[in-house]
């Protein structure tokens, strides 16, 4: 036994945390190996002492329950096992290998992204545990039809990844593809969500994503139940979701949970933002600098008064006012909590007032950029509001060129590249693009719930599919 244990430590490297020890059967002996790190040792003593008793000769009887399985012995079962947090024991006659599922040492309790806040509705998120994520879903569908399949990626890492989709609903195809490219990271170490992301994408060239990320349950399970599929990595509080469209990044749980006219009013709000944080800017530059003449006489004649002893171009103001409001949002979140909304209200308002008596900017372009801001942040995503926040300078960069005609194009070609994305092969403007009337609820308004028969289903089965899908 000596040698097994000296042999069964060289395979783990001799860490430290590695437990191998020899314990003595009813009519045997046999080797307990795990990681005392991840797994509680004195559950492990318990529950040895409980099977301790019963004959080696009957383990395939006894061994294979709910929460322990029997198998041939291999050294990649042996390592698979222990460092995924189960106890093995290892049996060497009959070379039989006794797998048991051990409570892991707990985790934080589920409580609300703070990035996802809500006023009505659960308050509640996912943890750094898939099987608590996984059950957090189960509890609030109850279908028998609910499939939950688990894969290892990361040849180091050897990371669990859970994709759950409901069969009934969701589209064959949907579910091959998603299956398909997962089968095809082939990376050493996968270390975030992020990373599958990019492997899932259908193009990595785009600022616009093409999976919707979430922390919050409720809204899986909805995105769910409308055929789509949300893919969940161990070890990260969050879940992928597709395929989507550009405006699912702009429903919020609040708008189901609220009244009907309310929900859509704020839904459409959060649309029309888009438009603002993206195109205001650009059109500041193309009135300042190309267009004065299409403003009112008394609205010109403050604007040319508020930029007159400006000593450069709109286009440079901009982009100082830009850059420092990006770099005060930046400090805000990297700062602990208690110091970050300090250094948003000194650089906004005393660092900001400073500039403009400083003749570096006028009033109206911090105004302009405010709105501009303040518009980003009602985006109820990150990622799209990262797009968003992008977005704007090559507007800018547009307008301080070709005024009008400039915005006109850069929007053209944003609305072509927009037109050729797609999530999961599914169109990334739909219902839009291709237009589909019989698609279009809850899209831009939320309809009362007594409207529809049946729980809208975005992406089931007939589904309008993106010609010539794939990673681009």
């Amino acid at each position: 036994m000596d040698s097994l244990i000296l042999s069964i430590k060289n395979i783990f490297h001799n860490s430290t945390d590695l437990v191998v020890r020899e314990v003595s059967w009813k009519d045997g002996s046999a080797l307990v190996c795990f990681y005392n790190t991840i797994t509680e040792s004195g559950e492990v003593n318990r529950q040895i002492e409980i099977l301790r008793h019963r004959s080696i000769a009957d383990l395939p009887d006894w061994g294979n329950t709910a929460a322990s399985s029997v198998e041939a012995f291999s050294q990649s079962k042996l390592v698979e096992n222990v460092t995924n947090g189960f106890v093995a024991i290892f049996f060497p006659y009959p070379n039989l290998l006794l797998t048991i599922t051990m409570p892991s040492f707990e985790t934080r309790s589920t409580q609300e992204p703070s990035n996802e806040l809500v006023i009505r509705g659960k308050h509640e998120g996912f943890v750094e545990s898939v099987d608590k994520n996984i059950s957090l879903i189960r509890k609030s569908l109850g279908v028998p039809d609910l499939v939950v399949q688990d894969l290892r990626l990361g040849e180091d890492t050897n990371t669990k990844v859970t994709y759950v989709y409901i069969e009934s609903i969701a589209d064959p195809e949907v579910i091959k593809e998603v299956e398909t490219r997962l089968e095809h990271i082939h990376a050493s170490k996968i270390m975030g969500l992020g990373q599958i992301e990019d492997y899932l994408e259908d193009s990595v060239w785009t600022p616009f994503p093409q999976w919707l990320t979430t922390e919050r349950p409720d809204r899986v399970v909805a995105n769910i139940l409308e055929g789509k599929v949300a893919v969940f990595m161990n070890h990260s509080p969050a879940a992928l979701v597709a395929p989507v469209t550009f405006f699912s990044f702009y429903e919020s749980p609040d708008d189901f949970n609220g009244r009907v006219l309310v929900g859509s009013f704020f839904r459409l709000l959060r649309i029309i933002s888009f438009f603002i944080a993206v195109f205001l800017p650009a059109f500041y530059i193309a009135l300042t600098g190309f267009h004065p003449e299409i403003l009112p006489y008394e609205l010109s004649k403050k604007v040319k008064l508020a930029v007159e002893f400006i000593p450069y171009r709109p286009m440079v103001e901009a982009l100082i006012v830009e850059l420092f409001i990006e770099v005060i949002r930046e400090a805000t979140i990297r700062l602990p909590a208690p110091i970050g909304p300090t250094i948003g209200i000194v650089g906004g308002l005393v660092i900001g007032d400073a500039i403009v008596n400083a003749g570096l900017v006028s009033n109206l372009m911090v105004i302009v950029v405010a709105m501009t801001a303040i518009s980003s942040f009602v985006v109820p995503n990150v990622e799209m509001n990262t797009t968003v926040r992008i977005l704007r300078f090559p507007f800018m960069l547009a307008a301080s060129f070709f005024g009008f005609f400039g915005i006109a194009i850069g929007t053209l070609i944003l609305f072509i590249h927009m037109m050729n994305q797609s999530s999961l092969n599914q169109p990334y403007l739909s219902p839009v693009i291709p237009f589909d009337p019989s698609r279009f609820k809850n899209v831009f308004f939320r309809l009362p719930y007594f409207k529809s028969r049946k729980q809208q289903q975005t992406f089931t089965h007939g589904a309008p599919k993106q010609k010539g899908g794939g990673k681009t």
